[in-house]
């Protein structure tokens, strides 16, 4: 029988830990029998962490975007606008660095916009409009028709990719840039003077050769002789030639061309025709004429398809703006933030 006894002390030991330690655990967290202070206070947490799309409307400043579908003005928190902006603009499926990159340049597009006031093509009381004149927008309901079954995924990357850089624009010698995009490149990005009229010393040429792998790197047009002429007010000589190119610009692209004695730049041919890109070459076959284009947009500025580029080479954002935008600094939104407050 003595050989029994330490068998009983250890089973009645285990059987009063079993009762007794789990009422000492829940007892420090319990509460006048209700809900145990953990339970309260990992509620009271969750419930101080807002929602991504929260943290999006969270802003002082409101963009007003003329709708130009529905003809009217809505506005929207400023990063909620950022959202709709890269959601619109960039690829979801894009890294994520690239999308961080795309937010900052809407972030500046915008932050520059409120600040200067510039209403030109604007309707009264109005701060962007949704379309190429400014950036595209669209809504979360808009998004939700274009990506169905994605919706959820993809505005959830991209609401982290715009709070990540939250509060971050771009500025040169402590003043916003003009942060212009476009898809892809024929390899090298171009001058905005040899584009636009003016010239900022961060909107340089620069290699891209990450642009070769877009899906929109090369186009093929072909247009009447008949059209041809009509939209570049011109007539073609006979005979196999069309045009000679008379000017390059820094990116590789036509500069001017000179066609039976009447001189256009790059632009005027690539906007008059439609053309992906003012890097062409043509050839003449029959009544028609064939362009081949590489690149998609007009080439000032980050590449969008560069961007991406980069980023699965493991370049972060700080990486990608600082190369397509040659000199510029990573600064803080708030001081111009408040600067168009208080000008309300």
């Amino acid at each position: 029988m003595k050989s029994m006894k330490p068998v009983i002390a250890v089973l009645i030991t285990v059987a009063v830990a079993i009762v007794i330690i789990p009422a000492l655990l829940v007892l420090p967290f319990s509460s006048d029998g209700t809900k145990g202070k953990l339970m309260e206070n990992l509620t009271h947490k969750k419930q101080q962490e807002p929602s991504v799309a929260d943290q999006l409307n969270e802003s002082s400043v409101e963009v007003a975007v003329y709708r130009s579908q529905q003809q009217k003005i809505e506005s929207f928190p400023l990063e909620k606008y950022v959202a709709g902006v890269v959601s619109a603009e960039m690829p979801a499926d894009f890294e994520m660095e690239a999308l961080k990159a795309q937010a900052l340049t809407a972030r500046t597009y915008i932050i520059n916009q409120l600040s200067e006031k510039d209403t030109v093509g604007l309707p009264k009381g109005a701060h962007v409009t949704d379309t190429v004149l400014h950036q595209v927008f669209k809504s979360d309901a808009e998004l939700k028709k274009l990506w169905g079954g994605d919706y959820t995924w993809k505005k959830e990357k991209i609401a982290k990719a715009v709070l990540a850089t939250k509060d971050q624009i771009l500025t040169y010698n402590g003043e916003p840039i003009t942060a212009t995009f476009f898809s892809t490149s024929n390899g090298f990005t171009e001058n905005s003077e040899a584009y636009w009229k003016n010239s900022f010393p961060y909107l340089k040429s620069v290699e891209s050769p990450w642009d070769k792998d877009s899906p929109k790197f090369y186009d093929r047009k072909i247009i009447s002789i008949k059209d041809f002429e009509a939209k570049l007010g011109v007539k073609l000589s006979k005979g196999n030639e069309i045009g000679t190119i008379v000017e390059r610009t820094p990116g590789k692209r036509v500069g001017a061309v000179k066609i039976n004695g009447k001189q256009l730049t790059g632009k005027q041919i690539r906007e008059n025709l439609e053309l992906k890109s003012t890097d062409f070459t043509w050839e003449r076959k029959g009544d028609q004429i064939i362009i081949s284009t590489k690149g998609y947009g007009h080439g000032v500025g980050m590449s969008q398809y560069g961007a991406n580029g980069m980023a699965q080479e493991g370049k972060n954002y700080r990486d990608i703006v600082t190369y397509y935008y040659q000199g510029v600094q990573i600064s803080s939104s708030t001081a111009f933030l408040n600067t168009v407050v208080a000008n309300k």
